[in-house]
């Protein structure tokens, strides 16, 4: 129960209102001083990918998300990135359900996420039987309701709104039937991946949602909506995740601590895979008749403007040019990936000329809009542009000459941002209604 402000007191008040912050804020340390791969989430071990550099662990990490396929097999490997954006999610979900629509939409081997993005990734990755819950969780008006000045928090206390205003935003839409649903595609060889950032150890964690799926019941539940959550929280406008952790104490037993788990884009604003396996020497070969799609759920493009001189916009300013030069920093480090790896990459943002658009505005009607406009894009085959040139079959090479380097030259998406959501030039693919790129020649 709280203590009533006294008016006639206001320091009194002031510093009341401080001790009583301080006491909601107590937390049990973290794990410090301990190597990544022995700390565990409390009764969930090894749903979390901590590898370091080593051969071995390399291979058992991709063992689990890449496994050797046969020379001769047909399947496809795609993977999708979904990046982070606050409102700018509506853009995301808008775009799946119109590649839907359009009967354009590939199945993901792999899908990834942070922020927003990790909101999206599970409906991403149970396909378009999902969509409803999908479009309902963007565009039904639960954001506007549940981050409306109602739900500020306490004055000093860690955000701007209370904790339990994301949290009642993703218990509705996560619950036991979806974690089923993720388990069975898990148990297809199918991967699902959110990335939260410790504070603690500043470093960003990778959790194999599959993985928590798999083990079922409440707990199970419970922990995959905290991910999350934590994934989502944007530093600032929701506390931070405390989740509970253990380590082994030598003796039989375990010593429990606690992480702080925020949003997962402040260390990757978007990933394919943990860093360490990117930089993994025997990963091509495990990638043949692979795809990379990402989706940036907010604009790309510079906006020139003459910002005015007052400390609000200077900041507000400062803080949107940072967060566009580190989602294309991303999308270039993606694009070098694939061009090492001949693999064809995909990419879609929000157009400058959403002119509706700003990611911190929750309200039904703007957020609608993005959501229309992504799936119009969808269905018109005018979503995707390519940064990387789509490789062609390596039979065709045994009886044509292969195209100069210089033709070849893949464009850096910081030094040359797109104009046009439709790629241009010889090595782009026609993406017309009639033609997406899931639709190419595949990769023999």
């Amino acid at each position: 129960m709280s203590t009533p402000s006294d008016p006639k007191n206001p320091v009194q008040t002031f510093f009341r209102e401080r001790a009583a912050n301080a006491q909601r804020g107590k937390r049990a340390p973290a794990p410090l001083g301990h190597a990544d791969n022995t700390i565990e989430a409390v009764g969930f071990p090894g749903v979390r990918l901590s590898i370091d550099e080593a051969d071995e662990a390399l291979r058992r990490v991709a063992d689990r998300l890449a496994p050797l396929r046969p020379l001769l097999g047909r399947d496809d490997f795609n993977i999708l990135a979904l990046s982070g954006g606050a409102a700018g999610g509506a853009f995301g979900a808008g775009a799946l359900v119109g590649l839907t629509k359009a009967g354009t939409r590939p199945e993901f081997a792999i899908v990834t996420g942070v922020s927003t993005g990790a909101l999206i990734a599970p409906f991403a990755f149970l396909g378009p039987a999902w969509d409803d819950r999908l479009a309902d969780a963007y565009v039904g008006g639960h954001a506007s309701e549940l981050l409306s000045l109602k739900r500020l928090g306490p004055t000093l206390g860690p955000s701007l709104f209370r904790g339990d205003s994301l949290d009642g935003l993703v218990a509705p839409f996560v619950d036991l039937e979806l974690i089923q649903a993720v388990a069975g595609e898990h148990a297809r060889g199918r991967r699902l991946l959110i990335a939260t950032t410790n504070l603690d150890s500043q470093k960003a964690t990778i959790w194999d949602m599959g993985e928590i799926a798999t083990r079922g019941g409440e707990d199970a539940v419970r922990l995959f909506r905290d991910v999350l959550v934590a994934s989502a929280t944007l530093p600032g406008l929701f506390p931070p995740k405390l989740i509970d952790v253990e380590v082994p104490d030598g003796e039989g037993g375990a010593t429990r601590y606690q992480e702080m788990h925020a949003d997962g884009g402040i260390a990757a604003p978007l990933f394919l895979m943990p860093d360490a396996l990117l930089r993994w020497r025997e990963l091509g070969q495990r990638l043949r008749r692979g795809r990379v799609y990402v989706i940036f759920n907010t604009v790309l493009d510079p906006s020139p403007l003459t910002t005015p001189p007052g400390v609000t916009s200077i900041m507000g300013r400062s803080f949107e040019t940072m967060l566009r030069f580190s989602y294309r920093q991303a999308l270039s480090v993606a694009a070098g990936f694939c061009a090492r790896h001949n693999l064809p990459l995909w990419s879609a943002s929000i157009p400058a000329s959403f002119s509706h658009f700003n990611m911190m505005k929750f309200e039904t009607a703007v957020m609608r809009q993005t959501f229309d406009d992504a799936e119009a894009l969808a269905i018109s085959g005018r979503l995707w542009s390519s940064a990387v040139p789509t490789p062609e079959p390596l039979w065709r090479g045994l009886f044509k000459r292969q195209p100069s380097t210089r033709e070849r030259t893949v464009k850096d998406p910081i030094l040359v941002p797109a104009t046009d959501l439709t790629p241009t030039g010889e090595a782009s693919v026609d993406l017309a209604p009639r033609r997406g790129p899931d639709l190419e020649e595949p990769i023999s």
